[in-house]
C-alpha cells in the first residue's frame, strides 16, 4: 500500500474507536484477526445491516453513541463506519455533501415533510484500498428495510428516488462489498463539498440539518415519528404505512 498521511487512521472525538464499546465489538467479532479484504466486508456488513437505519438525535454524534443507540442514517453510520475501520488499520476519509430531500420522501412521513430542509447535508466514507481510495456509500440502508421497499416497487431498475434511496436500479443497487464502490443515495446528490480527513473538522464548517425550534422539535419529538415510521416499513411493509 502506498504511503498515506497519518491523519487517516488516528482517533478523533468523533470517531473514538478506543471507546471500551467499540473495542469490546472488534474483539468479539475478531475483525483485526481478518485479512484486510474480508474486515473490511464484515465492518461494511455489520454497519449497513446490524446499525438499522433510522434517525438519531444528531448528525455529530460520536461513533460510540451510534453503536449505543443501534440506528442511523447516512451521517452517524458513516462516523461509526470510519471508527471502526480505522480502529483495524484501514485508512479512511469522509466526503461531505448535500442531497435533494425528495429522496427522503415515504421514509420521512408526508405530515413532517415540512421540516425537511430542500438540501440535506449527507456523506459518504471513502476507504484506501488496493492503492486508491474507493466509496462507499451502500451502507445506510439495513437489508430488512430495503427489501420491504424492493417488494412493493418490485421489478424496480429506472432511476429511484424515495424511502431514504436514490438509485438508478432498485431491483439491484450496488450495495455489497467486491472491492468496488457502493451506492445506495448518490443519485440524489445535490452540492458536493469535498473530503476531509475527518467528520470533526467538516461538521465544524458545515454544522447539521436543523438549527433553531426546528432542530429541539426533531430531536425530541419528530425523529422518534420518523424512527416509527422507518420501523413499520421494514417490519410491515409499504402498504401498511400509507
Amino acid at each position: 500500500m502506498a504511503e498515506l498521511n497519518s491523519d487517516f487512521l488516528i482517533e478523533t472525538p468523533m470517531l473514538d474507536f478506543g471507546d471500551p464499546k467499540v473495542q469490546d465489538l472488534i474483539k468479539q467479532r475478531k475483525w483485526g484477526d481478518l485479512d484486510r479484504f474480508d474486515a473490511i466486508g464484515a465492518i461494511y456488513n455489520f454497519v449497513r445491516d446490524e446499525i438499522l437505519f433510522g434517525y438519531n438525535a444528531d448528525d455529530r454524534l460520536s461513533a460510540s453513541q451510534v453503536l449505543s443507540d443501534g440506528y442511523g442514517q447516512c451521517n452517524t453510520k458513516g462516523t461509526l463506519l470510519i471508527a471502526l475501520l480505522r480502529a483495524v488499520g484501514i485508512p479512511t476519509r469522509f466526503h461531505g455533501f448535500t442531497i435533494y430531500n425528495e429522496l427522503q420522501r415515504g421514509a420521512i412521513p408526508n405530515y413532517l415533510f415540512f421540516f425537511a430542509p430542500e438540501r440535506i447535508i449527507h456523506s459518504w466514507v471513502e476507504i484506501y484500498h488496493n492503492d486508491r481510495w474507493v466509496n462507499l456509500e451502500g451502507y445506510i440502508i439495513d437489508k430488512p428495510y430495503l427489501k420491504q421497499v424492493q417488494r412493493n416497487f418490485s421489478n424496480q431498475c429506472n432511476q429511484f428516488s424515495g424511502y431514504g434511496i436514490s438509485t438508478k436500479c432498485l431491483s439491484e443497487p450496488e450495495i455489497d462489498w467486491t472491492g468496488e464502490d457502493t451506492y445506495i443515495q448518490s443519485e440524489g446528490i445535490a452540492d458536493d463539498f469535498g473530503v476531509y480527513a475527518q467528520p470533526d473538522d467538516f461538521y465544524a464548517k458545515y454544522g447539521s440539518n436543523l438549527s433553531g425550534v426546528k432542530k429541539i422539535l426533531f430531536r425530541y419529538v419528530l425523529r422518534h415519528l420518523m424512527n416509527l415510521n422507518v420501523n413499520r416499513i421494514r417490519s410491515e411493509g409499504i402498504a401498511s404505512n400509507r
